[in-house]
């Protein structure tokens, strides 16, 4: 009886110090070279007795979206919705069939699109983007994030955010640093997803964007959405953009591609604090996808990985240094 007795504290005081016992926050990482150099670079920018203390009002963070926090292969999400509405829309617009980009998606030849160029992806953002109020466009984004799955992983898009990066996220902000998105894709659509998904709210959203015109309505009043002085927020027009909307140079930045090595560029080169910089290089054919000089879609990375290793910067191996790419809780499909 004693020693049932005796057994049952031992387990007892097992679980309790299994409770105790702190969780990683950066579970998703593997213990490799990279998710050390995210540690200690934390643990010294938060050291007030330290020279590379980084005070709490200067520890401005910035993320690439696109292939950086959620994936941007077969297609970025945005150009995935932008085809989708083409789709939903089309019966109210006959016209549609006589132009080029809206044929093109109506008859699923992405070649044809492709073909097209910058000039057609714009043809098909100004069709699914604007006329209409930003009210309206966050209801089309969020009835396609609730309607629609990822053929691949048979999860909704916002189901889709990396965890390890969603970790890092937390994690930074626990530690006192504010957490922003630097994206080529769409400020609107974006900002439509981001806090649900990363705790990130709109107005710590920077993207590409247009002029939007303010109107009075029967009940109020709207913005609605032109393509008035378009801005296409990538390559060395996200430092530009970074200064306008935030005011102050990031003292970290991650990104996936060669249109965020400017970003990188501007960061690492502030003159006050000791920065980090971080590329993810999709290594993962299996788990996700496998690219960096031929991309599906987008989101290149040639010169990044030469940058990389002139200015330090750390260069994430998604086939080693994550343990999980998605959280099997959302998409438990997900490999």
């Amino acid at each position: 009886m004693k020693l049932t007795r005796l057994s049952s504290l031992l387990l007892l005081c097992g679980a309790f110090a299994a409770q105790a016992a702190p969780q990683d926050p950066l579970f998703a990482w593997n213990d490799t070279t990279a998710k050390q150099a995210i540690i200690k670079w934390v643990a010294d920018a938060t050291d007030q007795q330290k020279a590379t203390f980084i005070p709490e009002e200067k520890r401005f963070v910035v993320f690439d979206n696109d292939g950086t926090l959620w994936p941007e292969a077969p297609l970025t999400f945005q150009l995935q919705f932008a085809i989708d509405e083409i789709k939903r829309m089309a019966p109210d617009h006959p016209e549609w069939k006589k132009e080029p980009v809206a044929a093109a998606v109506l008859n699923d030849d992405l070649k044809a699109l492709t073909r097209m160029g910058e000039k057609g992806l714009v043809q098909l953002v100004v069709l699914t983007h604007s006329g209409m109020t930003t009210t309206e466009f966050a209801k089309r984004v969020n009835n396609w994030v609730s309607s629609k799955k990822d053929p691949r992983y048979g999860c909704h898009y916002n189901q889709l955010g990396y965890l390890p990066m969603k970790q890092l996220l937390t994690y930074l902000r626990e530690n006192g640093f504010k957490t922003w998105i630097v994206s080529g894709g769409g400020a609107d659509f974006i900002r439509e997803l981001a806090e649900p998904m990363y705790g990130i709210p709109p107005q710590q959203v920077v993207g590409s964007f247009a002029q939007g015109e303010f109107t009075l309505t029967e009940d109020g009043s709207a913005i609605r959405k032109t393509m008035t002085g378009a801005y296409y927020d990538d390559g060395k027009a996200k430092p530009a953009a970074i200064h306008l909307f935030m005011g102050q140079r990031p003292v970290a930045a991650f990104g996936n591609s060669d249109g965020d090595v400017p970003m990188l560029q501007y960061t690492s080169t502030n003159p006050d604090y000791r920065t980090f910089g971080l590329l993810v290089h999709h290594t993962d054919a299996k788990r996700e996808y496998a690219y960096d000089s031929h991309p599906p879609a987008s989101g290149k990375l040639v010169d990044g990985l030469a940058q990389a290793k002139a200015r330090g910067w750390v260069v994430v191996d998604m086939k080693s240094d994550w343990n999980q790419v998605f959280d099997p809780a959302l998409c438990p499909n997900a490999p």
